[in-house]
């Protein structure tokens, strides 16, 4: 492997960026989306951050607090999941409700920055960033609400946006651009594991030195290049079984001819898709959500 190579940022999230002397990465990758110079003072715990199966191949939860206090959620997504926009709400939701204790003034409420690095196809559109926040707009005058607060006699004038949660989805498979500014260079590495020699983008230098596969312990770099093989295998099997698994509904339901032929085709092709992910060790919970079969329905294959 070349000296130079960099080991993904999923690995490096689950593991190395939770060091305090390497939360300038994180930093970095924060500061290029919100435009604005971040600090993360520490990383937080939640429920969210368990281990699982589920984990090893669909999720990286990173979630800092940074010098305003502020709470900011990474989540790193390498394969499709069908509620995946209800799931980001909870997790914002979680978090937001995790950090204010009974009794407290709602004063203490922390905005949420919700940022998701996702490796598969979500939805419809031709960028590779997409970025949501809620605002209330005036019907029919068109202006966005601002509110006055009073505490400790200063009035204060706040927007929405300065309160509820920001959203952005990073979709790294539709970027296929030459990286000439910090965020596309970011998304040069999040795709590729490319890093500029001479790159400026925040963090990014930060990444050349605390990132480089050679650096890390043997052992390390084994369970490293076991994580890779993982996430080619469980796409290889999704991606095949459920080719396969639609394949074989249309054959049946051609040969029916008639509705009823469809639907069986469609269920007997689901039936299939969910035996292939079970003869390769997938869990019961991941093949439901990749097959839309019920957990008894799975456990009677």
């Amino acid at each position: 492997m070349a000296k130079d190579k960099y080991v993904r940022f999923d690995w490096a999230a689950k593991r190395m960026l939770r060091n305090k002397a390497n939360f300038g990465v994180l930093e970095g990758l924060i500061t290029v989306l919100l435009n604005e110079e971040v600090h993360i003072e520490e990383i937080l715990e939640s429920e969210g951050n368990q281990d699982t199966y589920d984990d090893k191949f669909n999720r990286v939860d990173v979630k800092a607090k940074n010098s305003k206090g502020e709470i900011i959620i990474v989540e790193i997504q390498l394969t499709r999941e069908l509620y995946y926009l209800e799931r980001i709400l909870y997790g914002v939701a979680k978090s937001i409700t995790e950090h204010i204790q009974l009794g407290d003034k709602y004063d203490k409420v922390k905005k949420v920055y919700s940022i998701s690095i996702l490796y598969f196809d979500l939805g419809k559109g031709a960028d590779y960033l997409y970025h949501g926040q809620t605002t209330f707009t005036g019907v029919h005058t068109g202006d966005t609400l601002q509110i006055t607060t009073k505490e400790k006699d200063i009035i204060e004038m706040k927007t929405p946006e300065q309160v509820f949660p920001e959203y952005f989805l990073i979709r790294v498979n539709e970027f296929n651009k030459v990286a000439t500014t910090p965020l596309e260079e970011w998304l040069d590495y999040l795709r590729s594991g490319h890093i500029k020699d001479d790159t400026t983008a925040p963090g990014l230098q930060e990444a050349r030195r605390q990132l480089q596969y050679m650096q890390m312990p043997r052992e390390e770099q084994l369970s490293y290049d076991r994580h890779l093989d993982a996430i080619m295998v469980q796409n290889d099997v999704i991606s095949t079984a459920q080719k396969e698994g639609r394949a074989e509904g249309r054959a049946e339901g051609r040969a029916e001819g008639r509705a009823e032929g469809r639907a069986e085709g469609r269920a007997e092709g689901k039936l299939e898709t969910a035996q292939k992910m079970k003869d390769d060790g997938m869990a019961a919970e991941l093949i439901a959500r990749y097959t839309g079969l019920t957990l008894e329905e799975i456990d009677a294959i």
